[in-house]
């Protein structure tokens, strides 16, 4: 028998963990693990490690390599492990072997350092680092590298491409893609993600166009709610759906834009205030204030009482 393609295995909600420091800045691998084990025991469907939640940006080589072996570790082959691949071309080539060589399963290509490309520019970059892995890659759309239908359709001829996840928001433009790749190459199996930042606001929207993956950063602090919300919507509880929302999701997108770099920094306050110390975020990201985070744990109490109302 053939075992699933990686394609076939993202199925269900999709985990990116913070990573882990010590008092002293330094990583703290067993808490990393500790985290990564108790989101695939909570039900994950796969781990992206050292993503943008993950702080990739933040990471030396020496540190992603040894998270990215470290959520191996933690998932024992229960659900695949993919890692975040960025910078320039080369570096993101170094950072793919490196995925490589600590077991991961797959890449999230994130979006090339500072400079902005023109179409072809991001075809010749994402074409030369999926040729320099064996692993199977998720292109991440959003900043500076947003795609025309026709790039994307380029993309998919790319063998081991199989996805594109969106952080840009653009539904118009997602439609576009995604009639152009089912046009261009029928058949084809490419997959999409909704990876705007608390996802679960858009769900619905995105669901209208077939898109049913996403990343739920809320997982990485309250899975019970974010596999909740996951269900409801799934199954057209549109009941649960429209409470979680009103009352968890909207309020938390709202405290989200009360500061810069929240879509991380309060992810990782959000696992501290529940009883797992990852540590702080590493500059230029800075710590929510007291106040906020004050407000993130009435939040997350509002939320899991949502849960017991019908």
């Amino acid at each position: 028998m053939t075992a699933p393609s990686l394609a076939e295995r993202l199925d269900g909600l999709l985990f990116f963990p913070v990573t882990a420091f010590g008092p002293d800045g330094a990583l703290d691998l067993d808490a990393f693990r500790a985290h990564v084990r108790a989101g695939v025991d909570a039900g994950a469907a796969a781990v992206f490690a050292c993503c943008g939640t993950g702080e990739f940006h933040a990471l030396t080589p020496a540190e992603f390599a040894a998270c990215v072996a470290a959520a191996v570790e933690a998932a024992e082959g229960r659900v695949p492990v993919l890692a975040g691949a960025g910078y320039g071309t080369a570096l993101a080539a170094e950072y793919a072997a490196l995925a490589e060589r600590a077991g991961a399963d797959g890449l999230l290509a994130m979006p090339p350092y500072l400079v902005v490309a023109d179409q072809e520019g991001l075809v010749r970059h994402y074409t030369a680092l999926a040729a320099a892995t064996s692993l199977d890659v998720i292109v991440y759309q959003r900043d500076n590298a947003v795609f025309t239908p026709a790039t994307v359709v380029e993309l998919a001829k790319v063998p081991n491409i199989i996805g594109l996840k969106d952080g840009y928001g653009d539904l118009d433009l997602m439609q576009r893609i995604i009639s152009a790749v089912r046009t261009e190459l029928p058949g084809h199996d490419f997959r999409y993600f909704n990876g705007l930042p608390t996802a679960e606001l858009t769900g619905l929207a995105y669901r209208g166009l077939g898109v049913t993956l996403y990343s739920s950063a809320v997982f990485a602090f309250s899975p019970e709610i974010a596999l909740a919300f996951h269900r409801a919507l799934t199954t057209g509880d549109d009941a649960t759906v429209d409470r979680l929302i009103d009352g968890f999701y909207r309020p938390l997108v709202n405290l989200r834009g009360k500061g810069r770099g929240y879509a991380v920094s309060l992810v990782k306050a959000g696992v501290r205030l529940r009883g797992l110390d990852v540590g702080e975020v590493r500059p230029p990201l800075s710590e929510p204030a007291p106040a906020h985070i004050k407000e993130l744990a009435e939040l997350i109490e509002r939320g899991t009482a949502l849960l017991g109302e019908r």
